[in-house]
């Protein structure tokens, strides 16, 4: 990594999480003694490599200060610029953070909110992996499970695992790079890297781990619970 690139990270925390079955948005929901965006803020705040935090709320958003109350304190904006989508809210941090002095050749790591699990070690590995590469990459995981095509609800045929990923997050790229790619796909992808890959590019796959799952169903609070537990 060159001497002028920097890293931010931008945390797209819009979104209502309707599957979560949590009585308010997910993000805000009680993990422990603190919030679940509390829980990721502190992970990417421990970070040394990331010059600062973007958290893009929604526009309405009176939750956040109380859910976090420590955010102010560390290096970290949030704007109430999010969109309907998270390609739409990504693409209003990137916005932000021009605003803020950002150029193009800083690197961005999009982390979502609801991997709430995430350790500083596993941030570091993808910047480290990502830092002299020329598209970028992401954090994931080899398939390990056997894959089923699925017609109303009953397996008609198993699908090769082989060269299957599952993606996470951080997921990695320059800024002028990423708000390119962004512009051009529009609001329908799912992640980052889905955006640079429709323009041809091939980022690099970094190993994650297990325990950086996305809090999406109700039964993944309990589990998320006890593996902070252990820690």
């Amino acid at each position: 990594m060159s001497d002028a690139a920097r890293c931010f990270a931008v945390v797209p925390c819009a979104g209502v999480g309707l599957r979560a079955g949590a009585a308010g948005p997910k993000q805000y929901a009680a993990l422990g003694a603190q919030s679940v965006v509390a829980h990721t803020l502190d992970a990417l705040d421990a970070v040394p490599e990331l010059a600062a935090t973007l958290v893009v709320l929604a526009p309405d958003d009176q939750q956040f200060e109380s859910h976090a109350p420590r955010f102010g304190q560390q290096r970290g904006w949030a704007v109430r610029q999010g969109g309907a989508t998270r390609a739409a809210s990504v693409a209003a941090g990137l916005q932000a953070l021009r605003v803020r002095g950002a150029y193009d050749d800083d690197w961005v790591l999009v982390h979502d909110a609801a991997r709430c699990l995430l350790q500083p070690a596993w941030v570091q590995r993808l910047i480290a992996a990502c830092a002299a590469d020329a598209v970028g990459g992401l954090l994931a995981l080899p398939l390990a499970d056997t894959l089923k095509h699925a017609v109303d609800g009953r397996a008609d045929r198993t699908l090769s695992r082989a060269d299957k990923w599952l993606a996470q997050t951080p997921q990695m790229f320059r800024l002028g790079l990423l708000q390119r790619a962004l512009q051009a796909v529009g609001d329908a992808v799912t992640d980052e890297a889905s955006a640079i890959e429709a323009l041809g590019l091939k980022p690099l796959l970094v190993p994650g781990d297990a325990e950086n799952f996305k809090l999406t169903w109700p039964a993944d609070f309990a589990l998320a619970a006890r593996l902070l537990e252990t820690r």
